[in-house]
């Protein structure tokens, strides 16, 4: 078999030496050309470490500074192999960490990917420092124990927020449609759910009849694949005929208060909590609903939630719960745009002692109209009745411009660095990848201001 894919002719390469005469042909005699010509056989050696291949501004190393000052005690209490004891020596869970970190400052959400970049990148090596991982405990690491991660973030802003860099004061929300790894051909009606579920379960236990009596071109090891794989896709259509019976809830709901049909739901055979929503581009595509929660002043990230709702309407009081409980403060003002300014979660906000500023409905409509949008309406609660006031301030309207600068500024950085998509499944793991793009801001930011306190003296 020719060792190129195309056949051009002779595959004899000409050596440097022989282009370089090849070049001085056509000039005069005695003119023939000096070169300086590559190389590319000679073996040489090069004494170099890690260390010192890598530049000392690289943002690599800023990321290892301060994932080691991290602590990662969840982590380290749960290896069994300790000294004088018996046990593989585990990695060190601050190099996973800083390895996911810096993948995810990259744009690299793959675990396939990170690995092998682990083995050919220079910065990543420098990370490993010659421990050799694989995509089987980088993709383990991330998915397992959302808890960790998610004290891990409150770890981090609690430290600004001890150095007086994070005030909580005023926070912007906003959401982020992200898409789901879940193809749309993938939804099922409940019908068809509970009919491939009969077909999944008959695959279990015929592959449990099969045990030690399987074929010998079958090993034990992909039998015990085979019969992991079909107990997954049995869970993944329980899960699935779950949330069927949940959407037609929600659906019946709805349909008593709008009048509407309702219609028939289906979910997805491969993500069930996926559920398919409009994108901003104005297309429908199984997704997950990304919320953040950004500190106005210092641009830190101080809440970060996943749902599978459509929506943003009341999603403003879960996380001002979250954000006081993650941080200890109640925040006084927040900031949201319209989608989540629903009457009850104003009330809701403020019952939790926090001013909201969000526009409000058909406002330029109402005020083309000769009517005035600010005036309380019939069955405003005091709450409401004061934001529509608040509202028509000029001091509200720049308080509330600062939205735009922190919640979608945050989430511009989040598409930046290639948050589109979600590369894992089911919403616990995708919370984690939203938790690590927090961390990741986070710890940016916080190298940020840190050094801007040191510049101004503080």
């Amino acid at each position: 078999m020719n060792e190129f894919l195309f056949d051009k002719g002779s595959q004899v390469r000409p050596s440097p030496g022989e282009v370089a005469a090849e070049a001085g042909a056509g000039t005069s005699a005695g003119s023939k050309p000096r070169l300086r010509l590559p190389q590319r056989d000679q073996v040489e050696m090069h004494w170099a470490s890690l260390d010192q291949l890598l530049e000392a501004d690289h943002p690599a190393r800023v990321v290892w500074t301060a994932v080691c000052g991290l602590d990662v005690g969840r982590w380290l209490a749960e290896i069994k192999a300790v000294e004088g004891g018996a046990g593989r020596d585990a990695t060190d869970p601050r190099l996973l960490v800083a390895l996911w970190v810096y993948a995810t400052v990259d744009g690299v959400g793959s675990a396939r990917e990170l690995a092998r970049l682990c083995g050919k990148h220079l910065a990543y090596q420098w990370l490993c420092g010659g421990v050799t991982v694989n995509y089987h405990l980088l993709a383990d690491f991330r998915a397992q124990g959302s808890e960790k991660w998610d004290a891990l973030l409150t770890q981090i802003i609690g430290a600004l927020m001890a150095e007086n860099l994070v005030t909580v004061r005023r926070v912007a929300q906003d959401g982020m449609r992200v898409r789901a790894d879940a193809g749309s051909s993938s939804y099922r009606r409940r019908s068809r759910l509970e009919e491939c579920l009969e077909e999944a379960q008959a695959q279990v236990e015929a592959l449990k009849q099969q045990g030690d009596g399987a074929s010998e071109e079958v090993t034990r090891r992909q039998q015990a694949a085979r019969a992991r794989a079909a107990a997954e896709r049995q869970q993944r259509l329980q899960a699935a005929i779950r949330q069927c019976e949940e959407l037609q809830h929600k659906r019946e709901e709805t349909a008593k208060k709008s009048g509407r049909k309702v219609e028939e739901p289906r979910a997805s055979t491969t993500d069930p909590e996926a559920v398919k929503m409009k994108f901003p581009d104005g297309g429908t595509r199984p997704g997950y609903n990304v919320e953040l929660a950004t500190d106005t002043a210092s641009k830190v990230i101080v809440g970060v939630d996943v749902t599978n709702h459509g929506s943003d309407q009341g999603e403003l009081p879960p996380m001002l719960d979250q954000v006081q409980e993650r941080t200890g403060r109640k925040p006084e003002e927040g900031l949201v745009d319209g989608g989540f300014a629903a009457l009850d979660a104003i009330d809701a906000a403020a019952e939790r002692g926090c001013t909201v500023y969000a526009p409000l409905k058909d406002e330029h409509k109402q005020l083309r109209a000769g009517k005035d949008p600010y005036a309380p309406k019939k069955g405003d609660t005091a709450a409401v009745a004061a934001w529509r006031a608040r509202m028509g301030t000029a001091a509200a309207k720049a308080i509330y411009r600062l939205r735009c600068q922190t919640a979608e500024w945050v989430n511009a950085i989040c598409r930046n660095r290639g948050f589109w998509r979600m590369p894992v499944r089911g919403q616990v793991k995708c919370r984690v990848v939203a938790t690590l793009y927090a961390i990741t801001h986070d710890i940016l930011q916080g190298v940020k201001l840190r050094a801007e306190a040191a510049m101004n003296g503080r």
